[in-house]
């Protein structure tokens, strides 16, 4: 791993990935489920709950980069913009500092969706597992 290696993963934002959220975690508020409800708020629609987006950071960090293993010790998260349903998430994330005391590593996370706005961004820290035997 080096400064600007990056990673990316994407998801649609379908029905059922907010119904299924919702259900998972018991959010269950109107914005994300009620037409008439959303349509009354700023948005005007319904909105996808905004941490689907930061849990695709999530994946990205413990499947491809650092990858599996890696645990979070930090991440800030900064919602620029709202993620409809139907909409097309893409979360990347970049290496932007390596500890050289330490297996940690500091991430610059951003999530845009399908127009290439971006709905979220941030950073993360987070310890990656160091080979047993680093000589191997």
């Amino acid at each position: 791993m080096k400064i600007g290696d990056s990673a990316a993963q994407s998801l649609k934002v379908s029905e059922e990935v907010v119904q299924g959220f919702g259900d998972l975690i018991g959010d269950r508020n109107p914005i994300h489920f009620d037409d008439s409800f959303a349509k009354s708020t700023r948005f005007g629609r319904r909105i996808a709950h905004g941490m689907i987006s930061a849990s695709l950071i999530s994946a990205v960090i413990g499947t491809k980069l650092p990858g599996p293993g890696s645990i979070y010790i930090n991440q800030s998260l900064q919602f620029t913009g709202p993620v409809y349903i139907g909409d097309e998430v893409v979360a990347q994330v970049k290496i932007v500092e390596l500890r050289q005391d330490k297996p940690i590593v500091k991430l610059e996370t951003v999530c845009t969706n399908q127009d290439g706005t971006i709905v979220l961004k941030g950073e993360a820290v987070v310890a990656f597992p160091q080979p047993a035997n680093p000589e191997a």
